[in-house]
């Protein structure tokens, strides 16, 4: 059975690693969802023990989030905000610093993959009408929103699944995650402003019209989601915090939701619940655990060693399986701990590891994809800057971390 199992595990994260395989292109959701179904087909896990292996918080949160996304942007949010900050770029420079500091700072809310959705096309056309380089702009687009996600439980789908696994409330995760993915996103326009800024030139930029919005429904949007992000704070339930905003707005619309229930990407959330399922079949072998248990106290959360090798394992692990499969196999272990630097580190460095390579996270995938049109995003192009922003930030941020977790005494 456990050889079994193992091969179904491998052959799941082939299908989602290789995104689209010439023999079986069904992409990764449905791959997700074959090695659920063959977990359950197999005798690995019972249909009892696959539904209980889905986090419903996660799934609810995910849900939640991006639907309350999809008002945010049909209420002009993102054009505004990305119009406002361009107008007060005024030089190239001015705008690759305003790009990547919009990106962060949207995804710590909005989620980084939907940020990127909505983001990538008003860059593209802001650098098309100054004409400017658009690969500059586009990587700092995807490095920041990853690095930016990185601040709280609801900034990408791997934070959520430590939030709902650990039981972190919102206000505990972010006052350690936040000033780490701050000084990561300071350290990675740094970086930017070092590999492009000779190339951008210094012409000021052509001012920009206002975006047109419907200030009254936009003044909504704005409430209810102030109103969501105080609930995060007060310690309310995640899911339900921002389920509860998107009801007020559907409310507050008074109209059929069908349009924004369409927005919604339901093959993640597919894909998310098959995950769950894959990764708890292998669970029953034992294996994990086994090489968990014989790396011993090389992957203690106390000393410098366990500290450095517990970041090499989430950065490789994250880059062979994906960050989200990496987060879902060392959650058990780091639920052992249980601090809230335990928790916080495997979200960050989870995090952080996206921005290694192209297709390191959805993210930069999106951004290549909405851009393609006017701007191939190429994978070496990527790399010369995601290696070593990546590498930069972890040997900075993690032990900035470490002393930030000591001195707040979690």
């Amino acid at each position: 059975m456990t050889a079994v199992v193992v091969a179904i595990f491998g052959f799941t994260y082939v299908l989602i690693a290789a995104r689209r395989l010439r023999l079986l292109p069904i992409g990764r959701p449905a791959g997700a969802l074959l090695g659920a179904f063959l977990m359950v087909a197999c005798g690995a896990l019972s249909p009892a023990a696959s539904y209980a292996a889905i986090d419903g918080d996660t799934i609810l949160l995910l849900f939640a989030m991006m639907a309350l996304v999809a008002y945010v942007e049909r209420a002009g949010f993102f054009e505004w905000a990305a119009a406002r900050a361009i107008a007060r770029a005024r030089t190239p420079v001015g705008l690759l610093v305003a790009v990547a500091v919009l990106a962060g700072a949207m995804s710590a809310l909005f989620v980084n993959d939907a940020v990127c959705v909505f983001l990538t096309p008003l860059v593209v056309v802001a650098c098309q009408k100054a004409r400017l380089p658009l690969g500059p702009y586009l990587i700092a687009t995807a490095t920041s929103a990853n690095l930016g996600s990185a601040a709280t439980l609801v900034g990408n789908p791997q934070n959520m699944i430590v939030g709902g696994l650990s039981g972190l409330s919102f206000a505990t995760f972010s006052a350690l995650a936040a000033p780490a993915a701050a000084l990561a996103l300071a350290l990675n326009i740094g970086l930017l402003l070092l590999y492009y800024r000779r190339d951008l030139g210094t012409a000021p930029l052509a001012p920009v019209a206002p975006a047109a919005v419907d200030r009254g429904r936009l003044a909504r949007v704005v409430v209810v989601v102030l109103g969501v992000v105080v609930a995060f704070f007060a310690g309310a339930h995640l899911g339900y915090s921002a389920l509860g905003g998107v009801v007020a707005l559907v409310l507050s619309e008074r109209e059929d939701p069908h349009a924004i229930f369409a927005r919604v990407d339901w093959t993640l959330l597919v894909f998310f619940a098959s995950l769950f399922v894959v990764v708890a079949g292998l669970e029953t072998t034992g294996l994990v655990d086994a090489a968990w248990a014989a790396l011993g106290p090389r992957l203690a959360h106390d000393s410098a060693l366990g500290v450095s090798t517990l970041s090499a394992l989430y950065l490789a692990g994250s880059n062979l399986v994906s960050n989200v499969p990496m987060v879902l196999l060392a959650a058990p272990h780091v639920g052992v701990d249980g601090s809230t630097f335990a928790w916080v580190l495997l979200g960050f460095v989870t995090t952080v590891a996206g921005n290694l390579t192209l297709i390191g996270s959805v993210a930069n995938i999106i951004v290549a994809e909405k851009a393609a049109g006017a701007h191939e995003l190429g994978f070496f192009e990527y790399l010369r800057f995601g290696l070593v922003s990546t590498l930069v930030v972890l040997a900075v941020c993690v032990p900035a971390l470490v002393v930030l977790a000591r001195a707040m005494g979690t």
